[in-house]
């Protein structure tokens, strides 16, 4: 494919029809980060001081951040990276906020070839930031034109074909690109060594979901009595998106079935009308545990078996279900397969298989 090609796109498309089209994607993708800020916005933080939770990144960050604004100059690059729900937007829109600057939001997926990316490099004000969401699934095209970007602020575009064509390097206003994923590994060495602040974001501690809720209950104007905050704290694996969710949908149970008020039993009867147990498993987390255990005999077993005995994608077992079964120590991953612990026969109230399933007690005591 030549240079012209690859920042052209398709010979066949105009520029104006392929805008159309980015544009109709933004509109049409209910995945996008601006949906999913458009929905979240009231429950989002606005400033640094206002979140709760992830102190480390909070104070390194504030420190760049101070530091920037009394040099003057832009924010070096970050890249925020963990599992989803956990803050990665929530600080891309706070970041902007401290620094008194705008943010333009992108999504990975929608950036198909680098003109897709010129329109947005090159209409970027001194400092604003550029947050792009999911960066690991944009294509190489796209990821190698942000190297200069990045690095000198400079993008060089081929204007003409043949022997006619020639380099135009066009320089861009300092900017501060923010990226978000949930597989680090997935982004090329080069990209992720351009970015000059990494950090991770981690889970959050019981008394942190409890902090959120408390303040998340006062802006959706519900009563949530400490007990149940702290119940509700102990079903939402750790993450605020899932604290939140949990606390929208108390709500609407307690405004139906309990004149708004949130009381233990009330937040522990709507748990259990959606099925969400003591430790946050929903309904296919426990239909994983009872094929592993009650048809596989507690493993081990492939993840395949246990996919299609469950007439479910395996991709959504490895990526939605089975990582926080792992961090609940409820199952084990082993070179012959998936293996049920203990915690997960008791937690099922199921004892140990006879038979080869009897071996699991080696395998921990």
């Amino acid at each position: 494919m030549t240079r012209e090609k690859i920042i052209n796109g398709d010979d066949d498309d105009s520029w104006e029809n392929e805008q159309d089209s980015v544009e109709e994607s933004l509109n049409a993708d209910p995945g996008l980060a601006t949906a999913a800020l458009a929905e979240d916005s009231n429950l989002r933080p606005s400033r640094l001081d206002e979140m709760i939770g992830q102190m480390d990144v909070k104070e390194r960050l504030q420190i760049a951040i101070d530091a920037a604004k009394r040099r003057g100059e832009s924010l070096g690059h970050i890249l925020f990276d963990g599992p989803p729900g956990l803050g990665k937007t929530t600080f891309a829109t706070v970041i902007p906020q401290e620094m008194n600057v705008p943010v333009e939001f992108l999504s990975g997926p929608v950036l198909k070839a680098p003109k897709d990316l010129i329109p947005c490099l090159t209409n970027l004000v001194a400092h604003q930031v550029l947050f792009i969401d999911e960066i690991h699934r944009i294509p190489k095209a796209v990821e190698e034109y942000l190297y200069t970007a990045m690095e000198d602020f400079r993008i060089d575009m081929v204007i003409g074909e043949g022997i006619n064509a020639r380099t135009h390097s066009f320089q861009l206003r300092p900017f501060t690109l923010i990226g978000a994923t949930t597989r680090a590994g997935m982004l090329s060495g080069p990209l992720r060594d351009r970015f000059q602040i990494r950090e991770h974001l981690g889970y959050y501690s019981h008394s942190e979901l409890q902090q959120i809720i408390h303040r998340n209950a006062t802006i959706l104007k519900v009563k949530v009595e400490a007990e149940a905050a702290a119940e509700i704290a102990g079903r939402s694996r750790g993450t605020p998106r899932v604290a939140n969710n949990r606390l929208r949908w108390i709500r609407d149970y307690a405004q139906s079935r309990a004149n708004g008020l949130v009381s233990l039993e009330v937040a522990r009867d709507a748990m259990r009308m959606v099925k969400i147990d003591e430790l946050g498993l929903d309904h296919q987390d426990r239909s994983y545990l009872e094929v592993l255990i009650r048809i596989c005999g507690g493993g081990p077993t492939g993840i395949e078996t246990i996919a299609a005995t469950m007439n479910v994608a395996t991709d959504t077992l490895t990526d939605d279900v089975e990582p926080f079964l792992l961090r609940s120590e409820l199952i084990l991953r082993t070179p012959r397969g998936r293996v049920a612990t203990p915690k997960a026969f008791s937690h099922l109230k199921l004892p140990p298989p006879p038979g080869p399933g009897a071996d699991q007690k080696t395998l921990f005591d």
